[in-house]
């Protein structure tokens, strides 16, 4: 979406024009992939925070753009909605103490932000859904004025051709009606980046489908929306139906544009781009004038900007990036972590995340038999609903019928395994053994964001009005966050 348009109106040459090219980008692509040095080097890690702006008295702050015009940084780019912004980091080699350079860089990054923030009595910091959001902080007034998300809320809206409906139970329920699509904006994320190899897409890709509901579980940071006790990742859910602009038709489905995937990739990368342009119609069907094979008829890496602009807007959890810089290469974008608690949590989360894929890389085409993908799919968002607690269907190659075991077991079982595994990646053992400690830590105590903040809310709520604990949480969780003390250690008294 970022590199997206000026243009807010398309006509249906538009499309069509729009539909050829992604055949063309398409058939480039597998051209590309089929290369042997395609996407050779070493391997990089990188990332992107998105924030939230609060005022004094913890309230959503509409001046993202007021600040991004004010530190003129281009890594910091404007969110959906006023009150958020997105720290692009600069992406590190993985033997150049990745975790610990980022780390460095997001807290430069938000000493610079609030010391601006500080001109309109604001400052920013990482949460999944801020705890103090109300529904009447929403709406197209407090849009982003940008092109591109005028764009695209029409033509979501025009697709679906009525209101969006947010259906959402757990402890507390929402069932709520939005007519354009700002309360997608409500969630807030740090989306890690991982180059990889063509011939190592595939199981790897694959590997980060089956282990990411274990790192929900342990990550979650999400739990309130208006007030709700929801789920431990409301995230998930919220994200989905806040954009989903499916019609009811039980005669033609169509998949979500926010999903978890459809299969297990078989082959590699290609297929997940291919699907992008074959089961979802253009949004955005803004042309660029390249003509790919010319490009790497002169050996060079093509744009294939309309490509990368449809998967830019088929919201996978998981999701294959191409990028022509240096040459070219792919990319795993891994989406669900929620943005916070700390800086050194999302550090831990990410080589957690990354340490799980590797383990199981070599093991995934034994595995997929004993879990069909849909099965996968369920743990996903029964991670994302239950938190540790969650009871997840496990695959073996022993097994004789589908097993359950608990979240937290199965990553107590498997966490010593890691280090060995990012050591063999290249990841430098002095930079990820203190985070793996984090993730121990946090199993130990089974605190979480997401359990902090219901358990902080619930202790609150004895001598205070809902609104007043919300509050006084939330302002709790600033300073911790800020202090980039790790939750498992966050006191509850």
């Amino acid at each position: 979406m970022g590199q997206a348009t000026e243009a807010v109106e398309f006509t249906e040459e538009d499309f069509v024009r729009f539909r050829d090219r992604l055949g063309s980008n398409l058939k480039s692509l597998e051209m590309l992939l089929q290369t042997p040095t395609f996407g050779d080097g070493p391997m990089s890690f990188g990332a992107e925070l998105e924030l939230y702006i609060v005022n004094g008295d913890g309230r959503p702050l509409p001046i993202n753009k007021e600040i991004q015009q004010a530190l003129n940084d281009d890594q910091l780019t404007l969110e959906l909605n006023r009150f958020n912004l997105e720290y692009n980091f600069s992406p590190v080699m993985v033997n150049d103490n990745c975790f610990r350079k980022t780390e460095e860089q997001a807290l430069t990054a938000l000493t610079r932000i609030n010391a601006c923030a500080e001109r309109w009595q604001g400052s920013v910091f990482p949460i999944g859904i801020l705890p103090t959001l109300r529904a009447n902080d929403l709406g197209l007034s407090v849009m982003t004025d940008e092109p591109r998300y005028h764009a695209l809320t029409d033509e979501l809206s025009r697709i679906r051709g009525g209101p969006f409906r947010i259906n959402i139970h757990g402890e507390d329920k929402i069932d709520l009606e939005m007519e354009d699509v700002t309360l997608e904006g409500a969630n807030t994320s740090f989306q890690v980046h991982l180059k990889v190899r063509p011939d190592e897409f595939a199981d790897l890709y694959n590997a980060v489908q089956l282990i990411t509901p274990l790192v929900m579980a342990i990550s979650a940071n999400s739990p309130l929306l208006f007030g709700k006790r929801l789920w431990h990742e409301t995230r998930v859910p919220l994200f989905k139906q806040s954009i989903d602009c499916r019609r009811p038709d039980p005669l033609h489905p169509r998949p979500a544009r926010v999903n978890y995937g459809n299969a297990w990739v078989r082959h590699g990368a290609h297929e997940l781009f291919a699907e992008a342009v074959r089961l979802y119609r253009p949004i955005l069907p803004v042309c660029g004038d390249e003509d790919p094979f010319v490009v790497m008829s002169a050996g060079e890496a093509p744009q294939l900007s309309e490509l990368r602009l449809q998967m830019g807007t088929v919201w996978l959890w998981n999701r294959p990036v191409y990028d022509p810089a240096d040459g070219g290469h792919l990319r795993i974008e891994m989406r669900t972590l929620p943005a916070g608690p700390s800086i050194r949590d999302m550090m831990a989360n990410a080589a957690l995340m990354i340490g799980l894929a590797r383990l199981l890389q070599s093991s995934m085409k034994e595995l997929i038999p004993s879990i069909p993908f849909d099965y996968c799919v369920r743990n996903f968002y029964r991670a994302a609903e239950k938190g540790l607690a969650a009871k997840l269907i496990w695959p073996s190659t022993s097994q004789s019928e589908p097993e359950y075991h608990s979240a937290a077991s199965i990553l107590a079982r498997l966490l010593p395994m890691l280090p060995g595994q990012l050591s063999e990646m290249g990841f430098v053992e002095s930079d990820f053994a203190p985070l793996l400690e984090i993730i121990e830590e946090r199993l130990e105590n089974r605190q979480t964001g997401a359990q902090w903040q219901l358990d902080k809310l619930a202790l609150l709520q004895q001598s205070m009005t809902l609104d007043e604990a919300l509050l006084a949480m939330q302002r709790e969780y600033q300073r911790n966050s800020m202090q980039n003390l790790p939750v498992a250690q966050w006191s509850l008294t």
